[in-house]
């Protein structure tokens, strides 16, 4: 939720109370949230656009090989999010109108990418706010990338650092990707320091599958699982559009244009980057791999006949067993890997996906309510594939290992998020541990060590945490009295680090986390008004092949760090001005070294002012 409103709402608090913020009122339909009835003022509002009379579209695919270079190309183009709406400017990956490709890559190969920017103008130059870390007037006309593999073990030079940034039209950047980790579900996308929000949603995302063995992604693998035709990609987004059909990354009149807003509700529900889209379906078993790609929401995910449906992964791969459920939240940056059957469905017979989760008070004072559909499903005449839903996922004939019980921590670590305000403009900014992006208190847990992690979120609004390089378990959330946890530890002025032990202020037991997010993941839905904890262990260079500490230089067409242990330098080294900070190359950016990864709230306006630390994992 976005600070600069927030002073805004102190005065609409009593029409809230009263009844009249409702924004979008009306009764339900096929289970889904209420439908837009009364607009407000003081949100913007979408065109009117049909439910349901696009085809969902599906990203093509890239098959990595260990021998041959991905070309990745950031460009700026077109799409029409909808049948009824004109084409608008967008960016995308490849030759995708929106968003990018997938990439389908293997355990233990490599995957190689030549990266490079083509992009014109940023189609949000007018909403670009120079006042945030780092953010140039240049920018709105050569707009910096920052391509990131989240969930991806990954050297700290190639893990899309917010610091290495590359202008449109300067050279190519190398990234090695080495995939020694486990088969998972991750996505990349743009990671530019303080503007990551304009260029994700501006189009710069896409799905990566990591296959092994066991999942390979074809019909015969050995798990039984829906492969080809019946395996589909869900990109779950939220959006406003213009009276005119452009994206709009405003939410609020409230806010003046160039001016860093904090995050809002959609109120038009994207799935592979169309509003509203239908998808004929076989009446049979489909594995969709589903992401929460929005910029702020938390949505509770349902179909609207409340049928079940097994979750069977999630960011880090397979669960030991799929989890029958009728719903789950998803947060920003989580993903999920489901098992849907059509099969009891007639032919032509519907079923919506759908979202009722209420938005953060603060939001809904101004009117934002739950976005309540996403796509529907339509059964065709065709069965499907017709193999049940399997009993165990991990620990048998043809399957992965189990996952193991939660390992116990050497340490506990506390951390703090937080919303801290002072005279300045804007009054206040999102914050963890109480410092900023640029303070040097930062986190520098041993490599092979196991620790607790403590996320003590004292907002009364959700934050999805997300470390980069390592894949965690959550522990459970506690709740926490947070108006006598502060009245106790008093928050001092933002820069000093603030995260007091919050153990004498439970308000209850902890709950363990829910079924359907028991597996390995990379990000966590931090409660508001909770502690959320979860063990990590941080790898040692040895397991992880490279120096996950190595200095590298934020210029990233200079793809070079130290050798990893025991090998010899495959790339030449930089030349003489990349050793020293402050150097400035021939595109005219200054370069420094750089080291280490971040950790941040993937709300991407929270990350971007000022929700995102770095930390490093020292020897």
């Amino acid at each position: 939720m976005g600070v600069n409103r927030r002073k805004f709402l102190m005065g609409t608090a009593a029409a809230a109370a009263s009844g009249v913020v409702g924004g979008r009122l009306g009764t339900a339909s096929s289970g889904a949230a209420p439908v837009p009835d009364i607009k407000l003022p003081t949100i913007f509002h979408s065109p009117e656009m049909t439910a349901y009379v696009d085809d969902l579209p599906v990203p093509s695919v890239i098959t990595s090989s260990p021998s041959q270079p991905i070309e990745i190309v950031a460009r700026t183009t077109s799409s029409r999010f909808h049948r009824d709406q004109p084409k608008v400017p967008t960016m995308a990956y490849n030759d995708e109108s929106y968003l990018g490709p997938t990439i389908e890559a293997h355990v233990g190969e490599q995957t190689t990418v030549h990266y490079r920017s083509e992009l014109g103008k940023h189609i949000f130059a007018a909403d670009l706010d120079t006042s945030l870390h780092g953010v140039a007037e240049r920018y709105r006309d050569e707009p910096v990338t920052s391509m990131h593999l989240h969930g991806g073990a990954t050297p700290p030079e190639f893990d899309g650092n917010p610091e290495r940034l590359m202008l449109p039209h300067h050279g190519t950047a190398l990234f090695e990707f080495p995939n020694r980790q486990e088969a998972g579900h991750l996505w990349y996308h743009d990671h530019a320091m303080a503007i990551t929000r304009a260029n994700v949603y501006a189009g710069l995302a896409g799905m990566y599958f990591l296959r092994d063995d066991h999942d390979t992604g074809t019909p015969q693998n050995p798990l039984g699982l829906p492969a080809g035709e019946y395996e589909i990609p869900l990109i779950l987004q939220e959006k406003i559009f213009r009276p005119d059909g452009h994206q709009s990354l405003r939410s609020t009149p409230v806010v003046p244009q160039g001016m860093w807003e904090g995050g809002a509700v959609g109120d038009r529900g994207l799935v592979n980057g169309k509003v509203w889209p239908k998808m004929t379906v076989a009446r049979g078993l489909y594995r969709f791999r589903l992401i929460n790609a929005a910029s702020f929401s938390v949505w509770n995910l349902f179909f609207s006949n409340r049928m079940r449906f097994w979750v069977i992964g999630n960011e880090g791969g397979l669960l030991n067993a799929p989890v029958a459920t009728r719903s789950f939240q998803a947060a920003p940056g989580e993903r999920f890997d489901l098992l849907v059957d059509f099969g009891s469905l007639a032919p032509g017979e519907t079923v919506d996906l759908c979202n009722d989760l209420a938005p953060p008070f603060q939001a809904a004072i101004l009117g934002e309510v739950a976005m309540p559909r996403f796509c529907r499903f339509i059964a065709g005449a065709d069965r499907g594939h017709r193999g049940g839903v399997p009993h165990r996922l991990r620990g048998g004939p043809g399957q992965p290992n189990r996952i193991p019980a939660v390992a116990t921590p050497q340490r506990v670590r506390r951390v703090s998020v937080s919303q801290p305000y002072a005279l300045r403009v804007p009054p206040a900014i999102m914050s963890l541990n109480n410092l900023r992006y640029s303070d040097p208190q930062i986190e520098k847990p041993r490599a092979g060590t196991t620790e607790r992690w403590d996320i003590i979120n004292i907002t009364p609004d959700p934050h999805p945490v997300h470390l980069h390089l390592v894949m965690f378990r959550v522990l459970g959330r506690r709740p926490l009295r947070t108006v006598e946890y502060q009245a106790a530890h008093p928050q001092p002025p933002l820069g000093t680090r603030w995260a007091p032990d919050p153990s004498d202020f439970y308000a209850g037991p902890m709950r363990g986390p829910a079924a359907w997010e028991a597996g390995w993941k990379d990000t966590v839905h931090a409660t508001g008004g909770h502690v959320t904890s979860i063990v990590v262990r941080f790898p040692t260079a040895d397991e992880l092949g490279f120096d996950p500490d190595a200095i590298f230089s934020s210029d990233p067409t200079q793809s070079w760090t130290r050798p990893s242990l025991g090998q010899e330098a495959d790339r030449p080294a930089p030349s003489a001005h990349h050793n020293h900070a402050g150097a400035t190359p021939a595109h005219g950016m200054v370069t420094k070294d750089l080291q280490g990864y971040v950790w941040h709230c993937h709300i991407l306006d929270h990350e971007d002012h000022d929700m995102m630390l770095r930390y490093r994992v020292v020897p």
